[in-house]
């Protein structure tokens, strides 16, 4: 039994790059097709992957306007260049994105500026 268990370990810890050369190993020696299991064993190794890349790019999403929604429109507006109708129009259809794609630091920006005006903001 502690056997399986480190060996369940043991797989649990692989890096992607171990992951598809055990699938090939299979795949080649035995004539095994381990789709389904690469999968599950890249979904346990993966996620630890991912967090080790440190995500590059972020959408600034306005979950609601708060109590000064004049000011935050008038924010929404100078941030992203939109004119004054289509700014209140993406304040009032909230939750809605207010930047995509922008590096962590300018989105970091973008939400203290868009929260010190009173707006509720979340990075994804």
């Amino acid at each position: 039994m502690a056997e399986l268990k480190d060996f369940a370990e043991q797989l649990v810890n692989l890096t992607v790059k171990e992951v598809n050369e055990l699938a090939d190993i299979l795949k080649e020696e035995y004539g095994i097709e381990p789709a389904a299991a690469a999968v599950a064993v890249a979904g346990g190794g993966g996620a630890a992957a991912e967090e080790a890349e440190e995500q590059s790019e972020f959408d600034v999403i306005l979950k609601a306007a708060g109590g000064s929604k004049l000011a935050v429109v008038k924010l929404v507006k100078e941030l992203t260049g939109l004119g004054l109708k289509d700014a209140k129009a993406l304040v009032d259809g909230a939750p809605a994105p207010v930047k995509e794609g922008v590096a962590k630091d300018e989105a970091e920006a973008l939400k203290a500026q868009l929260e010190e005006a009173g707006a509720e903001v979340e990075l994804k």
